[in-house]
């Protein structure tokens, strides 16, 4: 059976996130990198990946790598990889993003440009034909430069794997799914922990967090550009990783899983995208401001993305805001929270410090993870 160099690009951050993601899909690391995760696998691999992974961005089949310093040195590198192999003489083939970080070469339209040419004279002398009709599937290239080294790679995925599809409405500044369900595998939350998200906006983490008490795959009701690749890939190999997928979802699971929004329009988006997720019964969605926080149950979290500058004008409702939320977090019993905001000021105004604070670029903005992380509850007696 063939098998691939795989790359999983993540938010930058979670590297060791992503990396155990694969793990327990029974996958071996070859390689961790800022923003990257490189595996082994089979085609079975490729379809797994896209289904199951929660964390990364897309699923790439490396092609090769070589050193360029020159537009020459990456015209031959690029023609001397084995694109026959990959790309059928019909596909329609192109470098679809170039990104270079220390390079000598870092002007992305020439870097594509130049690696397309280098493409067709290789396909040319492997098909011995002097036009290609691209009619075909399509084979979408990305590349990256660093220090000079060049990663090529064909893209399996399409869309980004943060698009589920469940999320047809949103808010003005929505979390992404990947990233969100990366924060909730940053806690300690289980299923049988309650949790709540006081901003929750479309309903992102909670649904994310539903989907994994629930055991449904992320990608499981999407598709992806390698479907395509039945020379690579056998189409019964989707249909029998969606297949195990299924029988993995967990119909009956219990969980108070909570979230709220001062916006009710807010609210009902979040409740929409719940139901076409699948989860909409096991989440109590409210409208409900900050403010008005409160549980009578003990341990629970607080997972949540609140607004940090962006959204909100004036610095001094941002100052009260997050002085709210540490009021309202204290009068919890012993609960957890964590939460996500690129204010700097915000261990100041919520009036402690928290015990984690981990930095995540969420795009090119950096964001910190803020973790004060309650009291673990007692150990339930087994026989009980």
């Amino acid at each position: 059976m063939k098998r691939f160099e795989l790359i999983a690009p993540c938010h930058f951050g979670l590297e060791a996130v992503l990396k155990k993601e694969i793990i327990d899909l029974g996958y071996d690391i070859t390689e961790v990198s800022d923003g990257r995760v490189t595996f082994a696998g089979d085609p079975d691999a490729v379809c797994r990946a896209n289904i199951g992974l929660r964390t990364a961005e897309r699923v790439l089949i490396k092609v090769g790598s070589f050193h360029a310093e020159s537009f020459e040195d990456l015209f031959q590198g690029t023609k001397s990889l084995d694109w026959e192999e990959y790309i059928p003489r019909n596909g329609r083939f192109w470098v679809k993003k170039a990104s270079s970080v220390k390079s000598k070469l870092f002007s992305p339209s020439d870097i594509q440009s130049i690696m397309k040419k280098a493409m067709v004279e290789r396909m040319k002398e492997s098909y011995d034909i002097d036009r290609f009709p691209e009619d075909g599937d399509d084979y979408p290239v990305r590349v990256f430069l660093l220090k000079d080294e060049v990663t090529v790679a064909l893209d399996t995925t399409g869309d980004s794997l943060h698009k589920r599809g469940y999320r047809k409405l949103e808010s003005k500044a929505p979390i992404a799914e990947n990233l969100a369900a990366a924060l909730i595998m940053l806690t300690p939350w289980r299923a049988d922990r309650i949790l709540v998200d006081p901003f929750c906006g479309s309903g992102t983490i909670p649904i994310e967090a539903a989907m994994m008490a629930a055991h449904i795959a992320p990608g499981m009701n999407r598709h992806f550009t390698a479907e395509a690749w039945t020379h690579l890939i056998d189409p019964q190999n989707w249909e029998d990783v969606r297949e195990e997928a299924r029988d993995e979802i967990l119909t009956d699971v219990e969980v108070d899983i909570q979230g709220y929004d001062l916006d009710p329009e807010m609210v009902e988006i979040a409740r929409i995208n719940a139901r076409k997720a699948g989860v909409e019964h096991m989440i109590h969605f409210q409208a409900r401001d900050i403010a008005d926080l409160s549980h009578r149950k003990k341990y629970g979290f607080i997972i949540t993305n609140p607004p940090y500058g962006e959204r909100i004008g004036e610095k001094n409702e941002l100052n009260t805001l997050y002085k709210t939320i540490g009021e309202r977090y204290k009068a919890l019993d012993s609960w957890s929270m964590y939460l996500i905001t690129g204010f700097e000021q915000a261990e100041k105004f919520i009036g402690c410090k928290a015990d984690k604070n981990r930095k995540i670029y969420n795009g090119m903005l950096k964001t910190y993870f803020y973790q004060f992380m309650g009291p673990r509850p007692p150990k339930r007696d087994k026989q009980s």
